[in-house]
This record gives C-alpha cells, structure tokens and sequence, in this order.
C-alpha cells in the first residue's frame, strides 16, 4: 500500500515543505494539498518547492476541480513540474466544493470534470486535445514519455460510474469499512463495463489519522475532537447527495447520508480545521468510522482491512495538533506493519 500526506497550504509554506520532507524521510510515497485559492496559498508555487527539497515524493491537489483554473494552464502547470523534476505529479479532481462556493459559485457538474479530465490527462501526455468550439492545441514542448494520471474523488452513483469508466484513479474521502466496500465495488463494476481492467484504477482512500498513546477513554476523545473536522467536510458532499437523490431512496447508502441530519449550515472560514464550530453536529460514531484513530495498532488493522478491500493508497489528513507525531508514527510503527 502506498501512503501520502495531505495538508493545507497555510503560511509559511517552509512548514508545509518541511512538513513533506519529513514524510518522505517516513516511508511516504505522496504528498497532496487542499486546493482552494481564496482559503489558502496557491499549491501549485509551492510543489515546485516540495519536489526540489525532496528526491521521489508524488505532489498533486486533493482536490482541484476544473472551474478555477482553465484546463490548458493547469495541463501546463502540471507538464512544466514534470519537466522540471520527472514524472513525479498526479491531478485529483473534483466538482470544487470550497474553491468554487467561497468565490460564490456552483460546483462544477460531472459533464464539466469529464471534459477537463481527457483535456488536461491528454495535453499532459503531450497529445492533441480540443478545449471547446473545435480548437485543438497541443504542447510543443512536451519530451516523451509525459505522463499526468487523473484521479477523480467521488461519493455518488453517477460520479462513481463516471471514475471508474473514466478516470486513472479514485479517491474516496472516507476510511469507513463498509462504504469502501460499497463504493470501491462500483469504481471496478463501471470499469469492467466500459471494457476496461479495473485494477488500473488506482484506489485511493483519504481520511484524518490521530495516533494515540494509548486506548483510554480521555485519549479517545481527544483524537475524536481532533478529527471531528473532516465529518463535516464529507457533509457538505452528503448534503449535495441527499439534495440531489433524496434520503432513503437506495440511491446512496444511509450509512452514508444518515448522519447529516442535525446539520444547520456552513462555514468555509473554519474548513478542514481542528474546532470547526459547524462540525458539532457530527456523532463520535462517524469518527470512528471515517477516521484512523487509537493507538498503532488500530491503525494497522483497519488499513490492513482496507488494503483487503481493493484500497491501493491511503493519504492521511493531517489537520490537527499532532501533525510531526503522526508523520512519525505512520514512519516508525505503522508503513513498515502494513507493508512488511
């Protein structure tokens, strides 16, 4: 199993390459960051940075969407760090759920991704592409052998349909045992139908990890209190889910959409932070089940448990107040358990 680090890009960005450098010093094959130009510093300026101070760490967005940026410079942007540094990009992609609602527009649809997805994958590769109205361009300095795979992240049965039919990677923002399995079996069914091998589609789950000394109940709920952030961002996808589908129509599971109902609202000022005062509504059950936390040892059962699911990557959420000692951990007790 592969593991990466995901984090925020607040300043200074020294930390959040600091940050990076570390994880590959601990067995991390990737680095991601959030991609959110208003809530934080552009990512792209700072890859360029992580891949010079370190030697084979993967850096790419979790996520970016294709309404911020247009294709050709994102394709650009990508295909110039892997010219610079080797094949050591991936793009995550999705509809921009703070990027584009904090600049005060709609996430973008899934026809609107599937056309970025095959532009920006193509023009990485150096092919042709067309961005609308019939003009084709292609980059005249790509060297071959290019190469920028398109991971999308997913929660409902369309977008599910769509990444296995059409995308290089799935990225599910979730650790839950049983939605894994659920979703996972609908990337690889698409696959399959659309005349493709599903195991070339690289499986990604991506969830807050809190290693705790110990299993005590204080412990516990101090790493839940840690964690209880990342439930209310997978809220905001549910809460578009049930909008869309409605709750208990079979079209996304419950275990997936039960727990947003006590949810009021919204505030992206406090997004993907420890303490965000619009999480409360979030049971200590969702944690357990979206998130790693206890000690090592949990750990180590529950990837080994999603590894046994189809789970090819695990990118660990590290938005709390024990980023070095998680990297740590994962680094000394848990990549070499899971992967030994």
């Amino acid at each position: 199993m592969d593991f990466g680090l995901v984090l925020q890009t607040d300043p200074p960005a020294t930390r959040v390459v600091e940050l990076m450098k570390r994880a590959e010093s601990n067995g991390f094959d990737y680095g991601w960051t959030f991609d959110s130009s208003v809530l934080w510093q552009e990512p792209f300026v700072i890859y360029s940075q992580i891949l010079a101070h370190t030697e084979r760490l993967i850096v790419g967005p979790m996520v970016t969407n294709p309404g911020t940026r247009t294709w050709e410079v994102t394709a650009s942007t990508f295909a110039t760090l892997n010219d610079m540094f080797g094949n050591r990009t991936v793009c995550g992609i999705g509809r921009g759920d703070s990027a584009m609602r904090v600049a005060g527009r709609k996430p973008n649809t899934l026809a609107r991704i599937s056309e970025a997805m095959h532009v920006i994958r193509a023009l990485g590769r150096g092919e042709e592409a067309d961005l609308g109205g019939g003009t084709a361009v292609r980059f005249p300095w790509i060297k071959p052998g290019a190469e920028v795979p398109v991971w999308m992240a997913a929660y409902g049965p369309k977008a599910l349909k769509m990444t296995g039919e059409e995308a290089d990677g799935f990225i599910l923002q979730l650790a839950d045992l049983y939605l894994t399995q659920y979703m996972v079996k609908a990337v690889k069914d698409a696959a399959v139908a659309a005349g493709r091998d599903p195991d070339e589609v690289t499986i990604c789950v991506a969830a807050p990890a809190y290693v705790t000394a110990d299993d005590s109940p204080e412990a516990l709920a101090h790493a839940r209190e840690q964690c209880r952030w990342f439930g209310g961002m997978v809220g905001n996808h549910v809460a578009d889910l049930v909008d869309k589908y409605g709750a208990h129509t079979g079209a996304v599971p419950d275990e997936l959409t039960d727990y947003i109902k006590a949810r009021e609202g919204y505030d992206y000022a406090h997004h993907g932070r420890s303490g965000n005062p619009d999480t409360r509504f979030v049971p200590d059950e969702i944690v357990d089940r979206f998130c790693l936390i206890g000690p090592a040892g949990k750990h180590i059962e529950k990837l080994k448990a999603l590894r046994a699911l189809g789970v090819d990557h695990f990118a660990l959420y590290d938005m709390h107040d024990a980023q070095e000692a998680v990297i740590d951990a994962y680094g000394t007790k848990i990549i070499p358990a899971v992967n030994g």
